[in-house]
């Protein structure tokens, strides 16, 4: 222990307080992942540190406050089909404060027409059995032609054959797929990338072909109501980190914000040293028989003992993409809808975020929309001048009601490393929870979870390093996202690794 350095027997040496060894872990990182490593671990009776170096938790899903408003950073939405983030909604008392769709609806605006009309078609689906849920939507979507949604269902039923896990799929874009089967340069763009670039961070041809077919495998064609679309309602903030944080209380962990892991070592009795700093002269040691890195992938690298992963660099290879939001308070209400997507402009999706940011108790006429951008390369290093004037004449465009009202506010939120780049070749390089040296657990949205960069993705690699967790302590683990509740069975049967990659 070097000189300035505390360690901390009373919160961590369970073993001196009457557990077994290895009752004490670490979680290093706040965010969905580490927050669900972090109950899990709790409700298997181990003592839990939480480390966050920011100073709150909810990772790239967060909220802040401007001029009255709660603004979260940027859009997240989850689908039905989303079953471990809804088993964290459930875990953290927030269900109801997301709720989803009765039936998915999601009205697409073209004002990219020929005609030079503004078209309004919407994707929705009926109360049928897959894959007759759509056929009555995609028969009358009027933004492809006859013989472009014909070839949709042919497409479909292909995709539908595709197993995501199959290693062979991971080396080929998406793009590529489609357009062997059939599919249009106005095909990808009115519907494939409509959707897929709002849940890979990615355009089709920069799409790993596993994980395209794993969202609309899993979204369009598993059940009739998989793509149901479910959102916030209150600002992510009371999600992610104030009832997170309850929660976390709650399950006895102690979570401590503003605090950095700077190195993870072994001790030597074969547990772990994890050094942190919350500021300067506050270093501090905590020892413990499990730790659980729940960081991005860069960061994770920088931590990752000698051993921990054959080839560890490969962590960096690991790319990222972006993401922008655009906010805009107009004063007076331009936008009837919830929210729509738009093609024929660069604007990407708009959501009307006036009651869940407080706007509505304290401007009666004003109207708050975030317009969220995926796969922004482009526009990420723009300027707030420039984007301004790039965006809000399109606004205008698709939105009639916008061109005679004021702006009062517009600002920018950027998230330039919002995901792991969803590359072909990405399954390769995601690794799986369990590291090579006893007690050391990797979690994070980006490791080997067979789904994009999403909160569904960080939420079931949180239950992963968990699962795996247990596992090496040989504690029974109940399954929080198995079928029928889950059945109380040992973790390394629970988690075992899968032979597939996405």
């Amino acid at each position: 222990m070097t000189e300035g350095t505390t360690t901390r027997p009373e919160r961590l040496r369970t073993d001196e307080a009457g557990r077994p060894l290895g009752a004490a872990a670490v979680v290093i990182g706040g965010g969905l992942a580490g927050v669900t490593a972090a109950l899990e671990l709790a409700g298997a009776g181990l003592q839990v540190t939480l480390l966050e170096g920011r100073p709150r938790l909810g990772g790239l899903a967060f909220s802040f406050r401007r001029g009255g408003m709660s603004v979260d950073n940027g859009q997240h939405v989850y689908l039905r089909c989303c079953t471990a983030y809804q088993w964290f909604l459930d875990r953290v008392g927030a269900r109801h404060l997301a709720p989803l769709q009765d039936r998915l609806d999601v009205p697409v605006l073209d004002v990219g027409h020929p005609s030079g009309r503004p078209r309004l078609g919407r994707l929705r689906r009926a109360a049928l059995p897959v894959p007759l849920h759509l056929a009555a939507s995609l028969a009358t979507y009027p933004h492809l032609s006859l013989a472009e949604r014909a070839k949709v269902g042919r497409a479909a039923l292909a995709l539908g054959a595709l197993d995501p896990e199959d290693p062979a799929l991971d080396g080929v874009d998406f793009a590529t797929w489609l357009h062997r089967h059939g599919q249009s340069a106005r095909t990808v763009e009115a519907l494939w990338d409509l959707v897929g670039v709002a849940t890979l961070n990615a355009t089709a041809d920069r799409a790993s072909l596993g994980l395209a077919a794993k969202v609309f495998k899993t979204g369009l064609l598993s059940a009739p109501g998989a793509a149901d679309i479910g959102w916030a309602h209150v600002p992510l903030g009371e999600l992610h980190d104030t009832r997170a944080r309850a929660a976390l209380d709650g399950a006895g962990v102690r979570t401590a914000l503003r605090t950095r892991a700077t190195a993870i070592t072994r001790s030597a009795d074969g547990g772990w040293h994890v050094d942190a700093e919350s500021g300067p002269g506050t270093a501090e040691r905590l020892d413990a028989g499990t730790v659980v890195l729940a960081v991005p992938q860069r960061e994770a690298r920088a931590l990752l003992p000698d051993g921990a992963l054959d080839d560890p660099d490969r962590l960096l290879d690991i790319g990222t993409a972006p993401i922008l939001n655009l906010h805009v308070v107009y004063d007076r209400k331009v936008l009837r809808q919830p929210f729509f997507a738009a093609l024929g402009s660069p604007v990407q999706w708009v959501f009307d975020r006036t009651e869940s940011s407080g706007l509505a108790g304290a401007d009666g006429a004003a109207q708050y929309l975030a317009v969220s951008q995926s796969a922004a390369q482009d526009d990420i290093d723009r300027p707030v001048a420039e984007l301004r004037e790039r965006y809000l004449p399109e606004l205008e465009r698709l939105l009639p009601a916008a061109r005679g009202a004021g702006v009062k506010d517009f600002f920018v939120t950027r998230e330039r490393t919002a995901t792991f780049a969803p590359t072909p070749g990405v399954g390769r390089l995601r690794p799986q929870a369990a590291t090579g040296v006893p007690g050391l657990y990797l979690a994070g949205a980006w490791t080997a979870t067979g789904w994009p960069a999403t909160m569904e993705g960080a939420v079931r690699s949180g239950v992963q390093a968990a699962g795996a967790a247990l596992s090496g302590l040989g504690r029974p683990y109940r399954d929080p996202l198995a079928g029928g509740g889950g059945m109380t069975r040992r973790a390394d049967q629970a988690c075992a690794p899968r032979t597939g990659r996405a």
